[in-house]
């Protein structure tokens, strides 16, 4: 019998939670116990005192050391070992593979911490992971033990009868559930939808996993990224959603210069030919490198025509596919107006910073915006856009949060590392 021990000072909130369902009858047949052990029946005062108040000051009490240890050395001996968790908000987010990795222990020890937590020397003597249930505050940990319980158990061998029934569920096969339905099939006009009713199970089982695909596409497209995909699904979720039309210039005018004047940049041969590489290989719509200044239009025009038209056509086949979408301008307005000729409407201006109090979209609302309309993403060379680009712009995009606190990247770095970021929702 798999055994699950709670630390806390509450026990009496463990009665009622196990008491009903599915679980209390796998209780009942002996798959697993909950033991609910009250860390005060370790104290050593008469007050039987769990909590303290903490050295150096501050606000609020901790979990005192002593009980909690003496509680789990306790069950040590008693089961023979355990394996201790520690519901901790500093802990590893709880996920349905650590529930599929828990399952295996005979012996689980939760330690519920209240009021500012639990003295770090639990950590130290007692804990052997800690876990947390998401990015919000309870007031104790007892009600995320209860969670991992109920997501731990669930999945022992005949608790939920049906073996094959955790395994069609959301999260755990990598992606959400397709949508469900019952008598009747029909109500207040919504109707089952056809292809279940058919009896072609072949057709049904490709219809749900089609939906499957489509709502983690739709509510939690990050799981697609460690889900096991086949070549079919991959060519399926192509198909959905709208395509993005998304556009990037890269400004060479107006920007500001060390000493904050207002300059026109060079064009640089290593943007044009990076910058063009990225934009394609995301399926940026245009590249527009936005120069006012004849003399270097004519030097880029130059490159350009050798990689679309010269030698560099024959030698480089994948360069000329590159440079394919790239456009000169003479300014910003005339990339905004050629946008606006193509699809009809005038693109959200979105302008590129390193100060994250501008910004005010993220990759992800990005990434949705461009489905709706169209988007022209400007960077800018130099030392940054003249304060007349925020102005006219719809939107400022988020500045790139690396591992570091360095934040000077190169601008063909920065246009690939955000198009790569939009485009993975």
């Amino acid at each position: 019998m798999k055994k699950y021990n709670i630390l806390t000072i509450f026990p009496d909130m463990f009665r009622d939670p196990f008491a009903l369902g599915v679980l209390s009858k796998a209780i009942d047949s002996g798959f697993f116990q909950v033991n609910p052990v009250d860390v005060r029946d370790y104290t050593a005062d008469k007050h039987r005192t769990t909590d303290d108040y903490q050295y150096g000051g501050g606000q609020g009490l901790l979990m005192k050391v002593e009980p909690i240890h003496k509680a789990v050395e306790d069950i040590k001996q008693k089961q023979g070992g355990t394996r201790v968790i520690l519901m901790d908000p500093r802990g590893k987010r709880f996920t349905q593979e650590d529930a599929e990795r828990l399952k295996e222990y005979d012996s689980l020890t939760f330690v519920c911490g209240r009021y500012e937590g639990v003295d770090e020397r639990v950590v130290d003597l007692v804990v052997d992971e800690s876990l947390s249930l998401g990015d919000f505050v309870l007031t104790g940990g007892e009600f995320a033990s209860m969670v991992m319980v109920d997501a731990i158990a669930r999945l022992l061998p005949g608790v939920l009868g049906d073996e094959n029934s955790p395994l069609e569920e959301s999260h755990q096969s990598g992606l959400l559930e397709h949508p469900h339905y019952t008598r009747p099939a029909e109500y207040e006009g919504a109707e089952v939808p056809e292809i279940l009713l058919s009896g072609n199970h072949g057709a049904i089982d490709k219809w749900r996993r089609e939906k499957s695909l489509a709502l983690t596409k739709k509510c939690r497209p990050d799981m697609l990224k460690t889900a096991n995909l086949s070549d079919e699904d991959k060519i399926y979720l192509d198909t959905l959603g709208k395509k993005k039309k998304i556009y990037v210039a890269l400004l060479h005018y107006p920007m500001k210069d060390k000493e904050k004047e207002n300059v026109a940049t060079s064009i640089t041969n290593m943007d044009l030919h990076d910058i063009s590489r990225s934009c394609t290989t995301y399926d940026v719509k245009k590249y527009y490198v936005v120069t006012p200044l004849k003399a270097k239009r004519e030097i880029a025009s130059r490159v350009i025509k050798h990689w679309l038209e010269g030698y560099g056509a024959t030698y480089n086949v994948n360069r000329k596919q590159a440079f394919g979408g790239t456009h000169l301008m003479d300014g910003l307005l005339d990339a905004i107006a050629d946008i606006e000729k193509e699809e009809g409407v005038r693109p959200v201006i979105v302008a590129t910073t390193a100060r994250d109090s501008r910004a005010n979209i993220d990759f992800q609302e990005m990434s949705a915006l461009s489905e709706d309309k169209p988007c022209l993403i400007i960077f800018g060379t130099g030392w940054g856009f003249t304060e007349d680009i925020f102005k006219m712009s719809d939107r400022v995009l988020k500045p790139i949060d690396g591992a570091g606190n360095f934040n000077h990247l190169s601008v063909r770095s920065a246009v690939a590392i955000i198009l790569d970021r939009i485009y993975s929702f």
